[in-house]
């Protein structure tokens, strides 16, 4: 089965969220921290969540800022988490945002699709062009790999580039869109997808029916719900059917355990509970 066909898979069965393991060692209450290294207590914490997450969520990012943060103790984490998180059989994103061309590509192709850090998916940035993102296409033809794209981010500063108005009236991220489609229509699997996902946040909401209409066969890494608080019914319109893309949700589910008296206790289980209802919150738009 291709890599884009099983996910699609894990859509159908586990629903549509994507658990962000952005793991600070500020999420973590004191008393997963006392007497470990670094790498054990941020394992720990991740573990707790997976443990009690793993059948409510479709797959899991890592964005690997939190953990190169920490050193080598933080990448001991990564891998120890990538690891677990293989072993049963759970999907992952790395989101490393790389956008290198040439040989520094391929170097980066390799460091995340074999080896130690070894994932799934990983996220790209488009703009320094298509030779940027060429390198990859070997492992997304074999059907093994996917990619998310970044075309519409949810972050206020997209505007600044993003949305630039070309010569025939078109905004910029619409010629990187069609640019990836190319790509991704070459492998398509079973499912009606390709492995070139694209990046599109849930934050503009005037948008996000054209996006969907026009990348039909693009998979969707959706964020802005959650701490972005974008609103459910845009998430909706990025999906189809409940499908076709994977909403991420990092800190509100991780630190979900704050907001209760007996949350040190039970950090994966109200981790559970803020998934299920962000899922529920977004799907109740299915009868509108």
């Amino acid at each position: 089965m291709k890599i884009i066909d099983k996910l699609y898979e894990r859509v159908k069965e586990r629903g549509f969220m994507c658990i962000g393991l952005d793991t600070s060692l500020d999420y973590l209450p004191d008393s997963m921290k006392e007497g470990k290294s670094i790498s054990e207590a941020l394992f720990d914490f991740n573990k707790e969540i997976i443990d009690n997450t793993h059948d409510v969520c479709a797959i899991y990012k890592l964005q690997i800022a939190y953990y190169e943060s920490y050193g080598l103790e933080g990448m001991f984490a990564y891998k120890k988490t990538l690891d677990y998180l293989r072993e049963k059989d759970l999907l992952t994103i790395g989101d490393v945002k790389r956008g290198d061309i040439a040989a520094s590509a391929k170097q980066y192709a390799k460091a995340h699709f074999e080896g130690d850090f070894e994932v799934d998916f990983i996220t790209l940035n488009p703009y320094m062009g298509m030779d940027s993102i060429e390198p990859y296409e070997e492992y997304l033809a074999s059907g093994e790999k996917g990619v998310f794209v970044l075309l519409r981010t949810s972050n206020p500063g997209a505007k600044d580039f993003e949305t630039l108005e070309l010569k025939d009236g078109s905004e910029y991220f619409y010629a990187v869109g069609d640019k990836i489609k190319e790509i991704n229509d070459k492998y398509l699997g079973e499912s009606g997808y390709g492995p070139c996902g694209l990046v599109v946040g849930a934050t503009h909401s005037k948008e996000v029916k054209k996006i969907r209409d026009k990348y039909d066969t693009n998979f969707f890494l959706i964020p802005g719900f959650g701490a972005q608080k974008a609103d459910s019914l845009n998430v909706f319109n990025l999906m189809k059917e409940l499908n076709g893309g994977v909403v991420n949700s990092s800190r509100a589910i991780l630190k979900n355990y704050q907001n209760f008296d007996d949350g040190e206790e039970k950090i994966g289980y109200y981790a559970r509970e803020k998934a299920i209802e962000s899922r529920k919150e977004i799907s109740a738009n299915e009868s509108l």
